[in-house]
C-alpha cells in the first residue's frame, strides 16, 4: 500500500476496503485510524516520514483500530475503548480537543451513532472534515449491533449539518472520496426514512442484518436496531 499525496501535507492510504489519512508536520505525523490488524499502515507512513506518529481514531471498529498493535498509544473516545483488543495505551478524546500538526489544526467533534464513541476531526480554517464512517456517499453505512444507535446517528448528522457551511471537503473512510457536505443532510434524510419504516429492504447475504435502500445512501441495519430507542 502506497500513500497518495493529496496536497498540503495531507496523505491518504486506501487498500480498497478502508482508508486512513495522515498529516505530516515538521516534528510529527498525525495518523487518523490504523486499519485492520496485520495491515501495512505503519510501513506506508514510514515511506513518507520518520517523524513520531500520534494516532487519532475516528472510532473503535476493527477496520479502524485493528492495526493498533503496531503503535504504542492512541487517542480514542472512551465510549469505544471496549471495542479495542490490542494492548495499546489509550487516551480519551472529547468534544473540542484540538491536535496541531504543521499548519493543520484538527478539532474533535463528537458524533455518536455509528458507534457510541464515533468522532470526526475538522479543520475549520482549511474547511476539511474527516468523518470516519458517519458520512458517506451510497454506503452501506453500518447501523446494526449493540454498539450502534440509529437515533444518535440522526442527531449527530443534524449536528454536522448545522456546521456544514464551514466545510468544503469531506473525507470518508469508505466508498466515494472525497464527498461534498450536502451528503450530511442526505445521510440524515435517508436515516430518518429508515427509522420511519419507509425504505425498501432485503436480507443481506452472509450478514445478520438487512440492507435498507435510501435515495442517496444504503444502510446495514436490523428491525430491532431500527426501532430501538
Amino acid at each position: 500500500m502506497q500513500a497518495q499525496n493529496l496536497g498540503d501535507n495531507l496523505y491518504m492510504l486506501d487498500n480498497g476496503m478502508v482508508r486512513q489519512f495522515f498529516v505530516v508536520g515538521p516534528d510529527k505525523v498525525l495518523l487518523l485510524d490504523t486499519g485492520f490488524e496485520g495491515g501495512s499502515v505503519l510501513a506506508a507512513v514510514r515511506e513518507v516520514s520518520e517523524a513520531p506518529i500520534q494516532v487519532l481514531l475516528t472510532h473503535g471498529d476493527p477496520d479502524h483500530a485493528g492495526g493498533l498493535d503496531k503503535f504504542g498509544e492512541a487517542w480514542l473516545h472512551e465510549k469505544d475503548w471496549h471495542l479495542v483488543e490490542a494492548e495499546t495505551k489509550l487516551h480519551p478524546l472529547q468534544e473540542g480537543d484540538t491536535f496541531r500538526c504543521g499548519d493543520w489544526n484538527l478539532q474533535v467533534i463528537e458524533i455518536p451513532g455509528h458507534t457510541y464513541g464515533s468522532v470526526a476531526f475538522g479543520d475549520f480554517d482549511k474547511k476539511v472534515l474527516f468523518a470516519g464512517d458517519s458520512v458517506q456517499k451510497a454506503g452501506p453505512i453500518y447501523l446494526f449491533g449493540s454498539h450502534r444507535n440509529l437515533n444518535l446517528y440522526i442527531e449527530s448528522q443534524k449536528k454536522l449539518e448545522a456546521m456544514a457551511d464551514r466545510f468544503e471537503t469531506i473525507y470518508p473512510c469508505h466508498h466515494a472520496c472525497p464527498v461534498t457536505p450536502d451528503f450530511i443532510g442526505k445521510n440524515r434524510l435517508d436515516a430518518e426514512a429508515m427509522r420511519a419504516g419507509s425504505l425498501p429492504s432485503e436480507a443481506t447475504p452472509g450478514m445478520p442484518c438487512r440492507t435498507y435502500h435510501g435515495q442517496w445512501t444504503d444502510f446495514y441495519c436490523t428491525e430491532a436496531d431500527r426501532t430501538r430507542a
